[in-house]
């Protein structure tokens, strides 16, 4: 939306084509350009069987279920992975037909197996070519983009979508995304070598929330959790999913600090924590009668550990219109000043409100 940027969908992203040319269309009709996006040739697109596929295999988990959007991700980076996927700069090349009727075929065997309609080539290549016609425009071999940019002293801006617990490798596998959202994922996701990573935030929330299954120890499936729940509008973007919500646990927020190696914090959602007349924070877990600062993905861990709590006082006030952190209210300095105690690492902005402004920078 700043027509002074270059915004770039790394390679790292499997995209729903049709889902990105409504966002584009919706731009558009508001009134933005979208001269100034950039699409990696190497970003993988989610085809119509990634879709299917997603909630037959979600369907046959039974109790198990993971809890996925059901937007084909996972299966799409399955064929990343196995080495079928689609790529942009296949899809907007002649071959694309071919490839298409190559999965298709393989993927129709598995959904037969499982008593499923088979899915039609030939309709997914009309569909999908005129996809590609829209968006070809759009691709870039984006990682000379970035690299040029970083050669010119320019300011790059890498942002992740999700969490470090839904990491593919450090989060509460296997309730985790497909990919790799932790720091590591700018490396993979961007072409963006280690040594250009400079200041790395943490962007948080002053409380946890969580969508779809998996451990969550500080949730609070309960009174105030609802109450979390409506104050932030935790509900999912896409899906539309009510969040589970819950304390504001250090103990995993101190594993994400040293898996991404952290230099500041951001926390938003000060002023709806601030709402409630106590809050809690989740400064260590028991396990077998110990009190441990140790973070652990294992399921049987977690399922064997308390939750140790510290207790702070409310009742922040309306913070939308302060701009210092030496102006925040008594209760809220102390309840930040915990945060950073426990994970060692500073806080940097804090959000106050809902507008764009509402941000402290400190």
């Amino acid at each position: 939306m700043n027509s002074n940027t270059k915004a770039i969908i790394g390679n790292g992203v499997v995209i729903d084509p049709k889902v990105l040319i409504e966002e584009i269309n919706t731009l558009h009709d508001a009134g933005y350009s979208t001269d100034n996006l950039f699409i990696s040739n190497k970003a993988h697109v989610i085809m119509p069987y990634h879709i299917v596929l997603d909630k037959l295999l979600e369907e046959n988990r039974g109790n198990d279920k993971i809890g996925t959007t059901a937007r084909g991700i996972g299966p799409a980076y399955c064929d990343k992975y196995e080495r079928c996927g689609i790529r942009f700069e296949d899809f907007v090349t002649p071959n694309f037909g071919e490839i298409v009727k190559r999965n298709v075929a393989n993927k129709n065997k598995i959904l037969q197996a499982f008593g499923y309609e088979p899915l039609d080539a030939d309709s997914i290549i009309r569909e999908y070519e005129e996809y590609a016609r829209i968006l070809k425009p759009y691709m870039r071999d984006t990682i000379n983009i970035i690299h040029q940019s970083l050669e010119n002293d320019e300011n790059v801006l890498c942002e992740g979508a999700q969490a470090t617990l839904l990491d593919i490798d450090f989060g509460t596998y296997p309730f985790v995304t497909s990919s790799s959202p932790s720091i590591g994922g700018v490396c993979t996701g961007t072409g963006v070598s280690a040594r250009d990573i400079g200041e790395v935030y943490g962007v948080l929330k002053a409380y946890s929330s969580k969508v779809g299954a998996g451990p969550f120890l500080t949730e609070q499936d309960n009174e105030i959790g609802d109450t979390i729940r409506e104050l932030g509008h935790e509900y999912g973007t896409t899906t539309k999913r009510p969040r589970r919500c819950g304390w504001l646990d250090l103990v995993a927020l101190k594993y994400s600090c040293r898996i991404n190696g952290l230099s500041g914090l951001a926390v938003n959602h000060l002023d709806t924590i601030g709402k409630l007349d106590k809050i809690k924070l989740c400064v260590a877990y028991k396990h077998n009668g110990k009190v441990s600062m140790d973070y652990s993905t294992n399921p049987t861990y977690i399922s064997n550990c308390e939750p140790v709590y510290e207790e702070f006082e409310g009742n922040f006030g309306d913070l939308s219109g302060i701009t210092s952190r030496d102006d925040l209210p008594e209760n809220a300095k102390i309840y930040l000043n915990r945060i950073e105690e426990i994970v060692n690492v500073p806080i940097k902005f804090v959000g106050t409100g809902p507008d764009r402004d509402h941000m402290i920078i400190c």
